[in-house]
């Protein structure tokens, strides 16, 4: 699924449909380049799932920790990752059950060490906004992406 967001609510809004399709225990990949949107994304997750507080980019601190809604939510940011092991050395498993909520910016820095993603979502720049291209990876994205349907 390919679509195009025009600015800053579209991609608050995408982040709520997101929201509707999660029932625990999905990961998902966030791909683009920094200021391509990631973390205004899963503000709007975390918006429509009832946290009020600031929502902050986790390029520093690699990590940020939620609870909403009755889930368990991490947001990590692997851009400062050198080496994929060093996840181990965090406890990365242990972040992941199978109950807990993971969004992974940058994915591709941690490699095999990441559990496989339920769905992937690329943003990129385009002439309008952005542009992004949603990909299921399982059944658990699979419901998400059924539920995306027409920004409004």
């Amino acid at each position: 699924m390919r679509l195009i967001l025009e600015n800053e609510a579209q991609t608050l809004a995408l982040g709520a449909k997101v929201a509707g399709g999660l029932q625990g225990g999905e990961r998902i990949y966030l791909r683009g380049d920094l200021g391509a949107g990631k973390t205004t994304l899963v503000r709007g997750v975390l918006n429509t799932l009832g946290y009020a507080g600031h929502v902050k980019s986790p390029t520093y601190t690699l990590l940020e920790s939620y609870v909403v809604a009755g889930h368990d939510i991490y947001h990590f940011d692997l851009y400062r990752i050198n080496d994929p092991e060093e996840l181990e050395v965090i406890g990365i498993r242990d972040y992941c059950d199978s109950c807990a909520i993971c969004f992974f910016e940058w994915p591709e820095q941690g490699k095999t060490v990441l559990p496989p993603a339920d769905i992937i979502l690329s943003l990129t720049d385009c002439d309008v906004g952005r542009g992004i291209e949603i990909k299921s990876c399982s059944p658990a994205g699979e419901i998400i992406l059924q539920g995306l349907g027409p920004l409004h």
